[in-house]
């Protein structure tokens, strides 16, 4: 696939929801909310990788807000199991242990092959399933174009999409934690270097669901996750500049 200006190709064809817009029922306007949604989407986006520390101080510079409102943000990012508050040490992208990776990459397994069993009796299924078609064709766009950002999106939103298509919102919400997570997993433990065309996969089990073939549907989901969970290689040492996610120059730095 050719793409010759991978900028002009972002702006005008590749329409990569950013995470934190897919979370169910949305984020308030609250100060606290848009501190939220930009530390989310940075993780979730990669920029802001697992172990890197978040010191009030200077998300109170880069968002020209209070220390109330970083703290309330971040109090909701350890909620939702994105940062993690250490007494006397403050704030860190939360860095997931080898048995925290086996637990999330096991429900996973189990959700989506129980969302397969919800989608395959919907009426329609294969009308419905279209939008998600054309979020297949997109991330395939954003891999073959090196758009890195616009593919990591598309790759985590369309497990969320198709949790949304149950049209369970407990389970959708479910699902948006458990991709948020397996993306810092990812984040952690995959190497520069590693790639999956993650985006032939999706295109396999959208055509499984769309005959509704349930077994074939949750085999091909369970290799998928599966296969991603074998990419795991060994954690990189290197040490990560968590202001970088947010264009501070290290002058800027306090």
């Amino acid at each position: 696939m050719l793409c010759l200006d991978q900028h002009a190709e972002r702006d005008s064809e590749i329409a990569a929801p950013r995470a934190s817009s897919l979370l169910e029922g949305g984020l308030g306007g609250g100060e606290a909310d848009r501190v939220y949604a930009d530390i989310f989407d940075a993780v979730m986006d990669r920029r802001l990788l697992p172990g890197a520390k978040l010191t009030e101080a200077t998300l109170c510079e880069v968002f020209a807000c209070s220390r109330a409102t970083v703290r309330a943000a971040l109090a909701q990012l350890a909620h939702d199991k994105i940062v993690v508050l250490r007494p006397n040490r403050g704030a860190f992208v939360w860095r997931p242990s080898q048995a925290e990776m086996r637990d999330v990459f096991e429900l996973r397994r189990d959700m989506e092959c129980l969302l397969i069993d919800k989608l395959v009796t919907l009426t329609d299924l294969a009308r419905r399933l279209q939008p998600l078609r054309d979020m297949v064709r997109q991330e395939h766009q954003a891999f073959e174009c090196g758009d890195r950002i616009s593919w990591l999106r598309l790759s985590n939103a369309f497990h969320v999409k198709l949790a949304q298509l149950a049209g369970n919102e407990v389970l959708t919400e479910l699902m948006h934690s458990l991709c948020s997570r397996t993306t810092l997993i990812i984040a952690y433990r995959d190497t520069p270097a590693a790639s999956t065309c993650s985006y032939i996969e999706h295109e396999r089990i959208l055509d499984l669901l769309a005959v509704a073939d349930r077994e074939g549907a949750r085999e091909a989901m369970s290799h998928h996750l599966s296969d991603c969970e074998q990419r795991m290689l060994q954690v990189s040492s290197g040490r990560t500049d968590p202001w970088a996610a947010f264009s501070v120059k290290p002058e800027e730095q306090p």
